[in-house]
């Protein structure tokens, strides 16, 4: 009986460190909120942010980024194609984790996205995910951002870009370290293929990890 004491203790103790863990990172977040909020403020006031896209194209970004982002909280562990994480949660590693968190230290990140969906509302969430995210290089430098990427590959703005080049822009942002805008990649036409798919309704992603539309491939 004591063993099985000691362990219940044990469990209980883990537990609690767990849930302290995550307070703190919920508690960075509030802690953080006020400039990221007049962060994103300023992003949406420069024409930036989501307002600046066409209505398609926020559909489409929504589509493959995060399909449930104005349904729920921070948190999508169910959504075909959502993936591990949510919009949200991508903020929280670009502000406050810029390493990422590997391991339990994800159950900090995620609360820290509770934190942000708390206290700024979804325009500026996705106002700082578009303008934070890591795009690809051209000539050597490293491009972040939705609209600096529109200028930078194609040179016009983004509102003003064609389906397939805005395509393009959303497929690049799961690996911008491998696929390439700047220069011709098949692998990235592939993604942007099975993208129009998913927009399409041709298919469905095989399950919340399928950020790879592997659901969407055109069979050869």
């Amino acid at each position: 009986m004591d063993i099985v004491k000691r362990i219940g203790w044990t469990l209980a103790a883990a537990m609690l460190a767990l849930l302290l863990y995550a307070a703190d990172g919920y508690r960075d977040a509030l802690r953080d909120a006020p400039k990221l909020k007049l962060l994103a403020q300023s992003i949406i006031e420069d024409g930036r942010g989501p307002g600046s896209l066409t209505d398609w194209q926020v559909e489409a970004f929504l589509a493959v980024e995060d399909p449930s982002f104005f349904e729920h909280s921070g948190i999508d562990w169910s959504t075909p194609g959502a993936g591990a994480a949510t919009i949200s949660q991508s903020v929280s590693k670009r502000v406050a984790f810029k390493g990422g968190q590997p391991g339990i230290g994800k159950i900090r990140q995620t609360a820290y996205a509770l934190g942000l969906e708390e206290k700024l509302d979804k325009e500026e969430i996705l106002a700082l995910f578009m303008d934070l995210t890591p795009m690809g290089a051209k000539d050597g430098l490293w491009i972040t951002g939705v609209h600096t990427a529109s200028e930078a590959f194609f040179e016009v703005p983004v509102s003003n870009l064609e389906p397939r080049d805005f395509l393009s822009l959303i497929a690049v942002m799961i690996a911008p370290g491998d696929l390439k805008i700047a220069s011709p990649d098949a692998a990235l036409q592939r993604r942007v293929l099975r993208i129009e798919r998913l927009l399409r309704g041709d298919c469905i992603p095989t399950g919340n990890g399928d950020v790879w539309l592997e659901g969407c491939r055109v069979s050869s």
